[in-house]
């Protein structure tokens, strides 16, 4: 049996070939057999720039047909699949080649080139064999030390989730998707692509989010997956309103905390509850709010089928409501991390994955999270590690020290906030400073604003106390 994943795709979407898969913003629709047809000769022309099984593909490019295809002839030929973000800079990218070692880097021209080339090659129709637990993709995160980290994910942790998610989130014939999320990451490519490809649905592919013309599309999709930026957005129109969603029967939320307020105020507008899930790079979804049942806001609900959950404080398993650290393990947890055997084994404890997030269950098994136990900030959905934008602080003349943290933000959840301490070697020139940051850093990391102190709060073992810092926001 064949256990890559591109495979079990194929096998769903072949009772509907001729059916429209993606529907772009801009651009014409593509069908079933033509997204296939596509990723076979794109294989083709990978094969003829040296790509083999097991081989990473780098890709740093614009949400599009071609981009699904391409990720789709990475997974048909058993490649391993390396999405970045789009944001991130000249400088970022190059840590991420020196460190996955692809065979091929794909940016937004080069994808065109291959594309191009497609006419005159040769599609290749099989799918390469591969074992449940070979690579499909890597996904580069990091940890509070902001050294990013690729986790590597099988074949396995991918179906395992894409069949539970359309499973427990009940896909149906006649669902139609609405895509407003960038595809460099977990929710966008895996999570929504992967249930509607199991599901042969059509998908509305927007090229980016635009609440007027989210609302309007509603009028044809019958779920959506964003961010809680998304539904306060949404919120914010008069034409959102109950008969605007009639035709929908779920919205999901995910990659960043929801607040009550917004949760409550989306369920008195539409009369719709949005569901909230729990996931990370590491483990694609780990947790979900009941399709059936209550859907408490401020919580993530349970550990998926197959997948255990529990919270652990000074090695011992919390009793419920108490709060520790959360611990998961199934068929849906990582591989590791890329070429980082001593953090693989930092994360785990035993075969108990460590996810870093603060939270309890309750008496039913329900999770709530409460914080995180490194400093990682989640804006807009994407996660910013404060160590990165700190070790460029440091560096800029007159600056002695830096510290960063997140501030609550009604739009995006959290913002950065820079604090810094002069040195008394340069004048301190905020100016030159953000303009260094904008250089060095995606536009998502930088921080809302600088401000200046005379010495950063730390306690009696020399460490900052970033809690201090945060009541100053």
């Amino acid at each position: 049996m064949n256990g890559n994943v591109f495979d079990l795709f194929k096998g769903h979407w072949a009772v509907a070939p001729d059916r429209q898969f993606l529907v772009p913003t801009i651009g014409e629709p593509v069908t079933y057999s033509q997204i296939d047809e596509l990723s076979a000769r794109l294989v083709g022309v990978l094969r003829a720039r040296g790509v083999s099984p097991g081989d990473r593909v780098v890709a740093q490019i614009d949400k599009s047909v071609d981009a699904v295809a391409l990720y789709l002839a990475c997974l048909r030929m058993g490649a391993v699949y390396v999405p970045l973000n789009t944001s991130y800079t000249p400088s970022e990218v190059a840590y991420f080649i020196d460190d996955a070692q692809p065979t091929l880097t794909v940016t937004n021209a080069e994808l065109a080139d291959l594309v191009a080339l497609c006419a005159s090659t040769d599609p290749w129709h099989r799918v390469e064999t591969r074992m449940a637990d070979d690579l499909a993709a890597m996904i580069y995160t990091s940890g509070t030390t902001g050294r990013s980290k690729g986790a590597m994910l099988t074949h396995a942790n991918l179906a395992s989730n894409a069949l539970t998610l359309h499973a427990i989130w009940r896909f149906a014939p006649g669902d139609v998707l609405l895509h407003v999320l960038p595809i460099y990451h977990v929710h966008g490519l895996f999570v929504a692509l992967h249930t509607a490809m199991l599901n042969a649905s059509t998908v509305l592919f927007c090229d980016r989010f635009d609440p007027a013309e989210s609302i309007e599309l509603m009028a044809e999709a019958t779920v959506m997956m964003g961010v809680p930026t998304h539904y306060t957005r949404l919120l914010a129109e008069p034409a959102f309103t109950a008969e605007a969603v009639s035709n929908m029967r779920l919205f999901t939320s995910g990659s960043a905390p929801m607040t009550e307020v917004v949760h409550r105020e989306f369920t008195e507008v539409t009369g719709h509850q949005i569901l909230e899930r729990y996931g990370m790079s590491e483990c694609g979804m780990i947790a979900s709010n009941p399709y059936e049942g209550e859907r408490v806001p401020g919580t993530v609900g349970f550990a998926l089928p197959q997948t255990q959950l529990r919270v652990v404080r000074d090695g011992d398993e919390c009793a419920p409501r108490e709060v520790g650290i959360v611990q998961t393990r199934g068929p849906n947890v990582f591989a590791g991390y890329w070429r980082q055997d001593d953090k693989t084994e930092e994360s785990f404890d035993g075969e108990w994955f460590i996810t870093g997030d603060v939270g309890s269950v309750d008496s039913e098994g329900r999770l709530t999270l409460e914080g995180r136990a490194g400093d990682m900030i989640i804006s807009g959905g994407l996660n910013i590690y404060p160590k990165e934008i700190e070790m460029i602080l440091d560096d800029c003349p007159g600056v002695a020290e830096s510290a960063v943290v997140g501030t609550a933000d009604d739009e995006f959840g959290e913002r950065p906030i820079a604090f810094v301490v002069k040195d008394g070697s340069a004048p301190l020139d905020l100016a030159q400073i953000e303009a260094l940051l904008r250089e060095k850093l995606a536009s998502f990391k930088i921080p809302e604003s600088i401000e200046i102190l005379d010495e950063l709060p730390r306690n009696s073992m020399g460490k900052v106390q970033k809690s201090q810092l945060r009541r100053l926001t």
